[in-house]
């Protein structure tokens, strides 16, 4: 799938190509836009850096000196950069600067992450992205796919649902998911990452596209939204019932 390549003077990949070169993992793969975006969602693997200095945020572009630390100063690493889609302009802007800096080696994947979403693409949330997420967005649903349960206690957040992993299809008619609102946010976490993204992968092929899996543990997100918000309070998890989100004021 690929748009008009107007103002793209770059090799373009596609998504199918986006797949093979992450699992090839050869391929240094950067998310455009800034770092907190990119820490609330980014593509399993992709690296991030600051904003060149002096840049308002309408205009916003990486920091080429960043990435060629990330390169070791060699100009002909393969770079794939990706951003918000195709009316998004990161993109374009950081290749353009790579090409500016002397980059040889620059493909773009212009669909970006909607698209990438939309095709069953994951996402994956930092520790940062998690902290933002809960003190932003209240409607979120924070979901456990811990195979044991609950082995300590989880932060008494609106929307914490239990659902191991082969057991969406039941959630989807006993209340754990948001069957009327596909565009929630869903962040899932385990025991270990991998728990998280299997069950991440298993809710997208269920329409659900808006999730991420949290890249850690479960106990490390447990410490991280503690420390984001000491006022949460800790009890055990639900196993079958979704507690339905509120709203409350920001209060970080």
């Amino acid at each position: 799938m690929h748009l008009a390549r107007r103002e793209r003077p770059w090799p373009e990949v596609s998504t199918a190509q986006l797949r093979r070169l992450l699992a090839a993992g050869s391929t240094l793969v950067l998310d455009a836009r800034s770092p907190l975006e990119w820490a609330i969602s980014h593509l399993p693997g992709a690296r991030n850096v600051g904003p060149k200095p002096g840049v308002p945020m309408g205009e916003y572009v990486g920091d080429v000196r960043e990435i060629a630390r990330l390169t070791q100063g060699n100009p002909s690493v393969p770079l794939l950069i990706y951003c918000n889609g195709p009316h998004c302009r990161k993109t374009y802007r950081l290749a353009a600067e790579l090409r500016d800096a002397g980059f040889t080696d620059v493909r773009c994947y212009h669909l970006g992450a909607p698209v990438w979403r939309a095709l069953g693409g994951l996402m994956v949330v930092e520790k940062e992205g998690a902290a933002y997420i809960l003190r932003n967005d209240r409607t979120a649903c924070w979901v456990d796919a811990s195979r044991a349960g609950c082995a300590f206690p989880f932060p008494n957040l609106p929307g914490v649902v239990r659902l191991p992993q082969g057991s969406v299809s039941d959630a989807k008619n006993d209340g754990r998911l948001p069957m009327e609102d596909h565009n929630t946010r869903v962040v899932v976490f385990g025991s270990t990452v991998s728990e998280a993204r299997t069950v991440a992968q298993e809710l997208g092929s269920h329409a659900f596209h808006n999730v991420t899996y949290f890249n850690g543990t479960a106990r490390l997100l447990a410490q991280t939204l503690q420390a984001a918000d000491p006022g949460t309070g800790f009890t055990a998890c639900k196993a079958a019932v979704v507690i339905q989100p509120g709203i409350r004021p920001h209060s970080g």
